[in-house]
């Protein structure tokens, strides 16, 4: 294989990766969004199936009243709808997810700069 041949495939399989780096932290980014979702806003609680009077509930993160152990005690509809477990899993889910498309997109460009920089050093020593 030729020497452009060999640095244009290089390219490729560099931009590819950046390009997988740069899904991967939108699937992150996305997992956030879903953790802050789950955290911050309020929403609604049915009390029987297909109630037409849902209870309406404070969100998890900006509540005043107490946890959702304490709202068990004074049967609260709100206090098992969105517990902090699904939240925080959602959230750990996004630190790996997160890491590796940081690596696969440094890994990326610093591929596409490297090859950048080596084509020019080329054409400056001709």
């Amino acid at each position: 294989m030729r020497s452009r041949e060999y640095d244009l495939d290089f390219r490729d399989q560099a931009g590819r990766l950046r390009a997988w780096g740069i899904g991967l932290l939108v699937v992150a980014a996305l997992q956030w969004a879903w953790c802050a979702l789950l955290l911050l806003t309020p929403y609604e609680v049915d009390r029987v199936p297909d109630d037409h009077y849902p209870a309406e509930c404070e969100s998890r993160l900006l509540t005043d009243r107490g946890t959702a152990n304490d709202g068990l005690r004074r049967e609260d509809w709100c206090a098992n709808e969105r517990d902090w477990p699904e939240a925080l899993a959602v959230l750990g889910l996004s630190v790996p997810v997160s890491v590796a498309g940081a690596v696969l997109f440094t890994s990326g460009s610093l591929s596409l700069r490297m090859s950048a920089h080596a084509e020019a050093m080329r054409e400056l020593d001709k």
